[in-house]
């Protein structure tokens, strides 16, 4: 991704301008914080950003590349009964919010230049995605 921010009210909370990650993150009741720590982990050195020859082979700890931390409930939607989406997987937000957070924290740990949404803000979000490339991480 080559630019992506998030918007609250009109103002920008988190923006990152340079080729990087834009993360989605979502929690189910099975996450713990050793389970944050491990997906921060995956993103800081899975190596998906381009290298010089053009290549998915760089990780955002070899580039220095920032993440656009994104906390999304609806990651965890059933859609497979019925015409509307369950959440019941999905962890509640007093629960979730903290895993998110360990997640930006142990990126932090790491060194990596973090920008994040609000967790549970109505979040207006623009993404330019090189590719475009859309990994699922599971841990």
């Amino acid at each position: 991704m080559s630019h992506a921010r998030v918007v609250v009210d009109g103002q920008i909370v988190g923006e990152i301008d340079r080729p990087g990650l834009f993360v989605l993150v979502g929690a189910t009741h099975s996450d713990t914080p050793a389970s944050a720590a491990t997906l921060a982990g995956k993103l800081w050195h899975l190596r998906i950003l381009a290298g010089d020859d053009g290549r998915m082979n760089r990780s955002c700890a070899e580039l220095a590349a920032p993440l656009l931390v994104v906390s999304q409930f609806t990651l965890y939607a059933s859609t497979s009964r019925g015409r509307r989406p369950s959440f019941v997987e999905a962890m509640p937000g007093p629960e979730a919010e903290p895993l998110v957070d360990q997640v930006v924290e142990t990126l932090r740990r790491y060194g990596a230049t973090i920008s994040t949404g609000r967790f549970g803000a109505d979040m207006q979000v623009e993404l330019v995605n090189d590719g475009p490339v859309t990994i699922v991480l599971e841990v």
